[in-house]
């Protein structure tokens, strides 16, 4: 079984709980019941979670619900554990390169820090 962990800056903030928060309780519901079935399923459907082409081994959680497109990216420590670095609402086909970005940034400074 996969772990899961909230990237935190060094003051300890975690930008994907902050996220969450922003959230109705429906939406929060649905992302952790996808974080879950990642959590526990060997074979993910692509549905819930994608590696991203071109990036620095980032991946996305993907949740729809009600019409909103909800995405968390996150990449792997190892092979069981996973850290959520951002998130958002997408808005667009393509996911924002500026977000990949993030990711990217939040997975160099989480490793320098480990």
């Amino acid at each position: 079984m996969k772990r899961i962990d909230f990237y935190k800056t060094e003051k300890g903030i975690s930008p994907v709980e902050k996220f969450l928060d922003t959230l109705i309780d429906k939406q929060v519901q649905k992302i952790l019941w996808v974080l879950k079935l990642i959590q526990e399923l060997d074979r993910i459907p692509v549905q819930y979670f994608k590696k991203l082409v071109n990036t620095d081994d980032v991946w996305e959680v993907r949740v729809t619900i009600a019409g909103n497109i909800f995405r968390i990216l996150c990449f792997f420590d190892d092979k069981e554990l996973i850290i959520l670095t951002n998130s958002f609402q997408k808005k667009t086909q393509k996911t924002p390169r500026q977000e990949i970005k993030i990711a990217e940034q939040r997975k160099k400074d989480y490793l320098k820090r480990k």
